[in-house]
């Protein structure tokens, strides 16, 4: 055992082919920034009478699994497979750039409470032993748009308890986001969010929770699957102060407004023409706790809070849409 700093150790990440059933290696090593692999459990303590007046006399493990925390910047390759395991559905389709390796995949929620299971991978030289956890299920991605940061994402797992592996990472070459290459939009209807104009905002984040469950059963420690139940998106925006028409006076009046999310790396391009891109749309949103505290010697900062519904006339809540070079997932 050697020591060592954090930036050492790495997570990897793979699409389940058999659900429950760890993959043997990493299909993306991810660039962390910081992360955490918490093995857990449940006990029973044996404090039944035996003529003496200590509390205790053991203690018997009866549930095991772990809990995985990272935050990273936001990859146009892996990321898909990320909305994937917390929406649960995907398609992949020919992007209209020229080039046939170019694809579009398409993000949609499953309606179905077993969402894509992911394996997880630790690498640690440090401690000399790798893991690999199996039925890695997403319970909430919280995705971070801030100035002067790579765009980033936070997200927590559950899973199975940690198997002993032998590791070899290999990295991934992604291609990342900045503040620059956003571009939010707002309007009616999510029909009508390519043509509508960009509207300027200076900071947002956009939380997508599972309500996970776990399925213990009897027989075994270890949970059957993790089972998500209903799904719950949320968010808040600050921008400048202008004009109470944009946010204040749809927030004031439960207008319900469509969102669209789009991160365009423009400095990159793929393929012939195409540009590496993650587009989020909400197809129904509606504003409140609209707050414009005033500071004498700031400029004025509006912010409101969001919550996303299912719009019955799109059959949908939320869509994401990725453009990259990957063939499948």
């Amino acid at each position: 055992m050697s020591k060592g700093i954090g930036k050492l150790l790495q997570i990897g990440i793979a699409k389940e082919t058999v659900r429950g059933t760890a993959e043997s290696t990493a299909t993306y090593w991810l660039q962390t920034d910081e992360f955490n692999v918490l093995e857990k459990d449940e006990r029973v303590i044996n404090e039944q009478t035996l003529g003496v007046i200590e509390a205790s006399q053991g203690e018997d493990i009866t549930r095991q699994w772990a809990e995985v925390t990272y935050k990273a910047p936001i990859g146009d390759k892996h990321f898909a497979l990320i909305l994937l395991g917390v929406l649960g559905s995907l398609s992949t389709g020919d992007n209209a750039d020229s080039d046939a390796s170019i694809k579009d995949h398409t993000i949609t929620v499953a309606q179905s409470a077993q969402h894509q299971a992911i394996s997880l991978f630790k690498n640690d030289p440090l401690a000399g032993q790798d893991y690999k956890h199996a039925l890695g299920c997403i319970e909430s991605l919280e995705i971070n748009y801030e100035q002067g940061k790579y765009l980033e994402y936070s997200v927590t797992f559950k899973a199975k308890k940690g198997a002993t592996a032998t590791l070899t990472p290999s990295n991934t070459t992604e291609n990342r986001f900045l503040p620059q290459h956003v571009v939010f939009k707002m309007a009616s209807a999510q029909s009508g969010l390519t043509a509508a104009s960009a509207t300027v905002i200076k900071s947002l984040k956009l939380k997508i929770e599972s309500n996970l469950e776990p399925d213990w059963v009897l027989g075994s420690v270890a949970p059957a699957d993790f089972l998500n139940k209903q799904l719950a998106i949320s968010g808040e925006l600050e921008a400048i102060w202008d004009s109470e028409a944009t946010i204040k006076t749809p927030s004031l009046a439960g207008t319900k407004k469509a969102l669209r999310l789009d991160m365009i790396n423009t400095d990159v391009t793929i393929g012939s023409a195409a540009n590496p891109q993650v587009r989020i749309d909400l197809h129904k949103c509606v504003f409140s706790e609209h707050s414009t505290p005033v500071k004498l010697h700031d400029i004025m900062i509006e912010s409101a809070q969001f919550t996303a519904h299912y719009d019955t006339t799109d059959s949908k809540m939320i869509t994401a849409v990725v453009t990259n070079a990957v063939a499948s997932y």
